[in-house]
């Protein structure tokens, strides 16, 4: 499970790279900046968990396949950009992908560290939406958690039946299949239908 969990966060750091990278060329960044971009969306929102749990140096930091993922979603976006950029539509698949495999990764490895359920779906909702935040304010965007459908609740549901296999309410070698899958569709249908929570309307004076 431990090999298995490493690949699903390698899998959601090279997704998310892509979008980190893409955005960067759409920003006109140099190439350090383009660079800069796809490392901080990609390992930010885990740097930040594993900061919070006290788990330095961040495996993100330290692990040179991490290392790679970023690399090869830099040079791929740059050397193939007009192919990158005609997956639109795939690349809202890969993020919602990410995004589920993160809020599940993410919730297992702070729950194996502390044992805390409500602490673990938090951090696995960092894990999720943190790089993505960064990314937004380096950006200088409003961070489409704020505003963009729904986003930081579906990974939190995510991590949320994470916590149950992690915890042995429900077997733990269904648990990360059932949250990655129960994550993404939630993000894609919020995509699909347009789905947003509600806002709170100021009243006229």
């Amino acid at each position: 499970m431990d090999i298995l969990l490493h690949y699903i966060d390698l899998a959601g750091t090279f997704v998310f790279a892509l979008s980190g990278a893409m955005l960067g060329i759409q920003k006109k960044y140099d190439i350090f900046g383009i660079f800069s971009l796809t490392a901080i969306t990609a390992i930010g929102g885990g740097v930040l968990r594993d900061l919070c749990l006290s788990a330095t140096p961040p495996s993100g930091l330290i692990n040179e396949e991490y290392f790679i993922a970023i690399f090869l979603a830099f040079l791929l976006s740059i050397l193939f950009q007009n192919i990158v950029y005609s997956l639109d539509k795939a690349s809202l698949l890969f993020d919602a992908l990410g995004l589920g495999f993160f809020a599940a990764s993410g919730a297992n490895k702070t729950y194996a560290h502390t044992g805390s359920v409500q602490l673990s779906i938090i951090m696995g909702c960092i894990s999720a939406v943190g790089g993505g935040c960064l990314r937004d304010i380096l950006c200088r965007r409003t961070p489409i958690i704020f505003t963009k459908e729904i986003y930081a609740s579906a990974a939190m549901i995510g991590a949320a039946i994470e916590v149950l296999g992690s915890s042995g309410v429900i077997s733990s070698a269904y648990s990360i299949w059932i949250a990655i899958i129960t994550c993404t569709l939630i993000r894609l249908f919020s995509l699909y239908y347009g789905l947003n929570l509600p806002t709170i309307k100021l009243k006229p004076k």
